[in-house]
């Protein structure tokens, strides 16, 4: 995730990710009495084989961070390239129907779209739900009908 601004192409060659303002990640490299209380930076640290979010722990995540942003990774993402997740169709299913939230500046493409028209979709059956309608009285109905 703190790649994202690199993979897509939002920063130069020779801006560092830390100066990427719309993330979290310099948040992450800052010393803990002005990050977020819900910032949980010892447990990415730890996943990283880093004991101590100390100024060499959190220097030595950033070296990894930005060592990895120059090596190639074409082929580990290459599953990504074309679509928005990991996984197969049930798991796709399952994660539209858990969005419940609208769609924001940051939620573009095919993935916000989908995820719009699985909104929309729960929004028209709890409607007919609703009327006590089902899909074939909707269709029944003329378009300019005023419980339509």
């Amino acid at each position: 995730m703190h790649l994202n601004p690199a993979r897509a192409k939002l920063l130069k060659r020779d801006q560092l990710l830390s100066d990427f303002v719309w993330s979290s990640y310099p948040q992450y490299l800052a010393a803990p009495s002005p990050r977020p209380v819900w910032l949980r930076v010892d447990r990415l640290l730890g996943e990283r084989g880093i004991p101590k979010d100390s100024v060499a722990g959190r220097r030595v995540f950033g070296q990894r961070m930005e060592w990895r942003r120059q090596a190639d990774l074409k082929e580990e993402f290459k599953p990504l390239e074309r679509g928005w997740r990991l996984g197969g169709e049930e798991f796709r299913k399952e994660l539209l129907q858990q969005v419940s939230t609208g769609r924001g500046p940051s939620h573009f493409g095919e993935a916000g779209q989908e995820a719009v028209e699985v909104q929309a979709g729960r929004l028209v059956l709890t409607g007919l739900n609703r009327l006590g309608w089902n899909e074939d009285t909707l269709k029944a109905r003329r378009k300019g009908d005023p419980a339509r």
